[in-house]
C-alpha cells in the first residue's frame, strides 16, 4: 500500500507544519493516524494516508452509513432522520441563491441519491457522481438514478451547471486542486457552488479532541477551518459569498464521539455535547460543527 506524506500544506504550500494529535480509525481498521496543522492557513490534514488506489478498503464497512440504504441502530436511525431534514433545507438554500429559477444541478459524492431525488422532485435537472458501486446500486433501486462514476467529472461539458454541490465530500478528495479547477470549469458564470464541511474549530471538536468523530481518519484527508477554505477558494479565483450553519450535525457527531471516547453509547451525554456546541455557535457560524460555504466565480 502506498501512502501520501505531506512536507508542505496541501492547501497553501507552506512548510510550517506542526503535529497536533493522533486519531484512531474507529470505523474499519483500528489504525492510528497523525493529524498535522499548517501554521499559515490553519488547515489540518491527516498525514501518511493511503493513496487514491488503496483508500477504498477503508470504506468497506456497514457502519459507513452515508453509502448505506437502511442500516440498523439508533445512531444510524438518527442519521437518516437528520439527512431527510437536511435535504429539504439544502434545497431551500439552493433555491434562495438561484432566486427561484430551476436549472441544472450536479451533486458530487451523491451517496444513495436522497438529495438529488429532492431536487428532481422540485423541477431541477439533476445529475450525480458517486464513486461507491454499492451506493450507485442503492440509488438506482431506490430512486431510479443512474449516478455517474468518479472520473466522469472530467468528461462533462464546460459551463453546464447552475449549481454544484459537495455535501461532506471535499475532505475525501485526493486531487483537491484538480477537483476544484474542474468544478469551476463546469459551473456557469452565474452559478453557485455549495460545499459542506466538518469544522475542527467547533466546540464539539475541541471537547472530544482525538475522539472527535468528524476527523474520521483516514477517509477525511483534510480538516478545514473557515480561514483555510477562504485561502483555498482564493487560490482558484473563487469567492465565498456566505457561510451557513448545519445545526443538527453536532448531535450526530457528538453521539459518535461519545461512543469512541467512552467505549459505549451514552445518549444523554452525546445530546448534551451537541446542544452545547450549537449553543456556542449561535451568532458565529465559524464555530458550528459543520459549515456550508456558498461560493461563486
Amino acid at each position: 500500500m502506498l501512502v501520501i506524506h505531506h512536507n508542505a500544506c496541501p492547501v497553501c504550500g507552506s512548510q510550517k507544519l506542526r503535529f497536533v494529535l493522533k486519531a484512531e480509525d474507529h470505523t474499519v481498521s483500528g489504525e492510528i493516524f497523525s493529524i498535522y496543522e499548517c501554521a499559515n492557513c490553519s488547515l489540518r490534514f491527516t498525514q501518511d494516508v493511503p493513496d487514491n488506489v488503496s483508500i477504498g478498503a477503508y470504506y468497506q464497512s456497514a457502519d459507513y452509513i452515508s453509502h448505506a440504504g437502511e442500516p440498523k441502530g439508533f445512531i444510524n436511525w438518527l442519521y437518516r432522520k437528520v439527512r431527510n431534514r437536511n435535504v429539504r433545507k439544502k434545497r431551500k438554500l439552493i433555491e434562495k441563491f438561484s432566486k427561484g429559477k430551476k436549472g441544472k444541478i450536479l451533486d458530487v459524492g451523491a451517496g444513495i441519491g436522497s438529495f438529488l431525488h429532492e431536487m428532481q422532485a422540485e423541477g431541477w435537472e439533476a445529475k450525480g457522481i458517486e464513486p461507491s458501486v454499492s451506493a450507485r446500486e442503492v440509488a438506482k433501486k431506490k430512486y431510479g438514478f443512474s449516478l455517474e462514476k468518479e472520473n466522469s467529472l472530467f468528461e462533462m461539458a464546460a459551463g453546464s451547471f447552475d449549481a454544484i454541490t459537495l455535501w461532506h465530500v471535499l475532505e475525501h478528495v485526493h486531487d483537491l486542486h484538480g477537483y476544484l479547477r474542474q468544478i469551476k470549469v463546469l459551473l456557469k458564470e452565474t452559478g453557485r457552488i455549495f460545499i459542506a464541511l466538518p469544522n475542527y474549530q467547533s466546540m464539539d471538536a475541541k471537547a472530544f479532541r482525538e475522539n472527535w468523530a468528524a476527523y474520521d481518519v483516514p477517509r477525511h484527508l483534510y480538516h478545514f477551518s473557515s480561514r483555510s477554505m477562504d485561502i483555498l477558494m482564493k487560490k482558484h479565483d473563487l469567492k465565498i459569498l456566505q457561510l451557513q450553519p448545519m445545526w443538527f450535525d453536532s448531535f450526530y457527531i457528538s453521539l459518535l464521539s461519545t461512543r469512541y471516547k467512552k467505549g459505549r453509547n451514552n445518549l444523554l451525554l452525546g445530546f448534551w455535547n451537541g446542544f452545547v456546541s450549537d449553543l456556542n455557535a449561535i451568532g458565529n457560524v465559524e464555530k458550528c460543527s459543520s459549515v456550508i460555504y456558498i461560493i461563486s466565480k
